[in-house]
């Protein structure tokens, strides 16, 4: 049976006193913690070489405070985040989410609390990831593909049509430019008869 790997875990927390019990609980859970950074350009940096899979993001932090670092990080190199916050108020939960948080904790989270906040966090990312390539293939899609429609100006004696420069082209020609269809050529049987008039159809006669 595979042993799972460790959930790497980044630490962003300008306490250290709160940074080492974090430290603590998470290690308990049999989570690792790969780095700790004390403001939110070092998590930003951090979370950029080190690659974790989760950030725990004080929001209360110098340079730059965790929901800033938290929206660069989603830019940048998007990786599930958990906001920490001395305090659990309704614009503080509307601002995490806006900068890409999965999960919201008030310090000092709890062992148990902590291991749901980084399992919803991851979820809601891989969801958010799935999603995006998702969205990437669709528009990939749609930019490839062409559709003809409205009305067409047509020459009513050589049918040829005029696009949008005021250009007269032949009729196969604009349809291949302006969609994903291609063209082979024959005869109808009208057109047989009207030049090759010697062609007989349908066999010999007895």
């Amino acid at each position: 049976m595979k042993i799972p790997a460790p959930v790497n875990v980044l630490v962003a927390e300008d306490e250290s006193l709160v940074a080492d019990l974090i430290e603590h609980e998470l290690e308990t859970m049999g989570m690792k913690v790969v780095g700790r950074a004390s403001n939110g350009h070092q998590a930003v940096e951090f979370t950029r070489s080190l690659r974790p899979d989760v950030v725990l993001m004080d929001i209360a932090m110098p340079l730059m405070d965790g929901l800033a670092a938290a929206a660069v990080i989603q830019t940048d190199c998007p990786t599930p985040v958990v906001i920490l916050s001395a305090h659990e108020t309704t614009e503080d939960v509307t601002r995490a989410t806006a900068a890409g948080a999965g999960a919201f904790l008030v310090k000092p989270p709890q062992g148990d609390e902590l291991e749901r906040a980084i399992t919803i966090a991851r979820a809601r990312h891989a969801d958010l990831m799935e999603l995006r390539r998702t969205n990437r293939e669709l528009t990939q899609a749609l930019a490839e593909v062409k559709t003809l429609s409205g009305l067409l100006p047509i020459c009513c004696g050589c049918k040829k049509i005029r696009d949008d420069k005021n250009y007269w082209q032949e009729v196969e020609v604009y349809v291949m430019q302006h969609s994903d269809a291609k063209f082979t050529h024959g005869y109808c049987p009208t057109c047989i008869q009207k030049y090759f008039p010697d062609l007989h159809l349908g066999g010999a006669e007895g």
